[in-house]
């Protein structure tokens, strides 16, 4: 169910308006505003209306269960890739993050593996190393990174994960826009 007084509040903060400046895009009092947002008054079907055009939405829009989103994921929501030739393995951490803004996902590289070279693009790259290590190689650049460590870039240049110990290594990788 829509709580109407917390959505009109959350919109209206959302486009930086006061409730004084809501209150005259609609021809309402101030007080009217501050009771409605605490959900001490019901506002008839036409001020509804009047107040969600000054919000810039439409009914059917502000009644759509935001809810249904979902933003908590757990491991039978994550799939996996497994690449036995360079001996590595991706987990997409958040399905379908092609919609997104950013990917990120979990590289298991196994001694000896890496990953695949990927092409030069727009957006930025970051990880974070869990275990082991790698080497990050960008371009004609290696870079050198232990459990701990983290790297953050724009991937102007070709560039992958090399693990070249004898332990398997585990990186979070975030990138944007989504290109794994």
């Amino acid at each position: 169910m829509v709580d109407i007084g917390e959505s009109i509040k959350r919109r209206r903060l959302k486009l930086g308006l006061t409730q004084e400046e809501l209150a005259a895009r609609t021809e309402l009092s101030k007080g009217f505003i501050s009771q409605l947002e605490r959900n001490l008054t019901s506002p008839s079907i036409a001020t509804l209306m009047d107040i969600l055009e000054a919000l810039g939405t439409e009914i059917s829009d502000f009644f759509a269960q935001s809810s249904d989103e979902k933003v908590t994921f757990t491991p039978d929501d994550m799939s996996v890739k497994t690449d036995d030739e360079l001996l590595s393995a991706i987990c997409w951490l958040v399905p379908n993050a092609q919609k997104n803004a950013l990917e990120p996902i979990l590289v298991t590289l196994s001694a000896g593996g890496s990953t695949y070279p990927d092409d030069p693009h727009e957006g930025e790259e970051f990880g974070y190393v869990l275990s082991g290590s790698v080497t990050l190689v960008l371009g004609l650049r290696r870079f050198k990174l232990k459990k701990g460590d983290s790297f953050c870039f724009k991937p102007t240049e070709e560039h992958y994960l090399i693990n070249n110990s004898q332990r398997e290594a585990r990186v979070i990788w975030v990138a944007t826009p989504p290109s794994f």
